[in-house]
């Protein structure tokens, strides 16, 4: 059986639930496809990871409708932010003041905009999702793009996008290669809670050996992040929980008193990607498959909903004068303006994360004095400040 849509989206994640939701009231027939069951996007389980989001992003999920879907007590304020090096107390101290914002975004669990995407999604009459379907083939044509299903059914679509994350299958198989970077090290993520108030500043701590990150969520909660060798990240993710507690307050130096955990532990690769072409022939990437950033920046979803917003104006504008959605004209733009608001930042973030987990003594020495300078200057505080709102 062959069906004809306009729009098809392979990966029904964040990025793909709001790509179709932003285009719903486009009059565009559009289906996504997912391997995962219904039931997982339904109701999503806690996966470790807590989502700092600008006030763009939380502008555009506003207007998407995912954000009255979210429990308001699950929505964190971040109102400032502390860099440290090594074992210094001495902190790059950015305020949200310094961006002229009353803070400097919010703090959102993973699985919780999720479901809220899922759920947008499933209140959009014109928008199609079909779960536990995988693509088995994908022909390109002048005038359509065929996807040939696990099942052998066919699927034609004006405009293909892949949405499937940044190890991308979808990307692989339209031919689009990407610049991996895998830095070799694991990241944990889980809830701890500790007995000193973290005033709702997240931290970013460049140890030596290890990098540690804390993003504030309400009350004396927060989302602790942990980077390291594999080896060390086993021997941590299997620890009894009493060790644990006392293992990661020990690597925290008891700034917050003793932590304990309070959600289960989860780690992830620590993988980095930029797809080399960002268009194809009628077919775009979007979110991670487009665009995997490191964490330190905490960008990455940013980046993924400014992709979205990108692609749904361009679309949105071919519907309005009649002119192709999968044209060569329309894409291209698309990537020339997305690679406008990613390139620069990626390159700078990869930048950051490797020069400040360089522990030799002459990069410890530049790593210290570089922080000590910023405190210094004003303007670099301001632009700081921006570049994290």
């Amino acid at each position: 059986m062959t069906t004809n849509v306009d729009i098809a989206i392979i990966g029904a994640g964040p990025a793909g639930l709001c790509l179709a939701k932003a285009l719903a009231d486009t009059g565009l027939r559009i289906t996504l496809l997912e391997r995962q069951s219904e039931c997982s996007l339904s109701d999503p389980a806690f996966d470790g990871r807590e989502i700092a989001l600008t006030h763009a992003s939380e502008e555009l999920m506003r207007a998407l409708g995912l954000w009255e879907r979210i429990d308001p007590l699950e929505i964190s304020p971040l109102m400032d932010a502390r860099i440290f090096n090594g074992s210094s107390l001495l902190s790059l101290n950015i305020n949200h003041s310094d961006a002229k914002q009353s803070e400097l975004g919010h703090l959102v669990p993973n699985h919780l905009i999720r479901k809220a995407a899922y759920e947008a999604v499933k209140s959009s009459p014109t928008v199609s999702l079909m779960t536990e379907t995988q693509v088995s083939g994908i022909k390109t044509m002048p005038d359509c793009v065929q996807l040939t299903l696990a099942d052998g059914n066919v699927l034609t679509t004006k405009l293909l996008v892949g949405a499937d994350s940044r190890y991308s299958e979808t990307r692989r198989s339209v031919g689009i290669a990407a610049d991996m970077h895998d830095f070799g090290k694991s990241m944990m993520v889980c809830v701890m809670e500790h007995p000193i108030s973290h005033q709702q500043a997240a931290w970013e701590w460049f140890d030596y050996g290890q990098t540690l990150a804390l993003l504030p969520m309400n009350g004396l909660k927060s989302s602790v992040v942990i980077t390291l060798p594999p080896d060390e990240m086993n021997h941590l993710m299997t620890m009894q929980e009493e060790d644990f507690n006392r293992e990661v307050s020990a690597r925290f130096k008891h700034r917050l008193g003793n932590m304990h955990l309070v959600s289960t532990r989860h780690a992830y690769p620590l993988v980095t990607v930029y797809a080399k072409r960002l268009v194809g022939p009628r077919f775009a990437l979007i979110g991670d498959a487009a665009v995997g950033m490191h964490p330190v920046t905490a960008h990455g979803f940013n980046f993924g909903l400014k992709s979205i917003a990108t692609l749904s104006e361009a679309i949105k504008a071919a519907v309005t004068s009649g002119a192709d959605i999968g044209s060569s004209k329309l894409l291209g733009a698309y990537e020339q303006t997305h690679r406008r608001h990613t390139r620069p930042l990626f390159l700078a973030t990869h930048a950051i994360a490797k020069f400040y987990a360089n522990d030799s003594l002459p990069a410890r020495f530049l790593r210290a004095n570089t922080l000590r300078l910023g405190r210094r200057i004003a303007p670099f505080k301001r632009a700081v400040a921006g570049f994290l709102a």
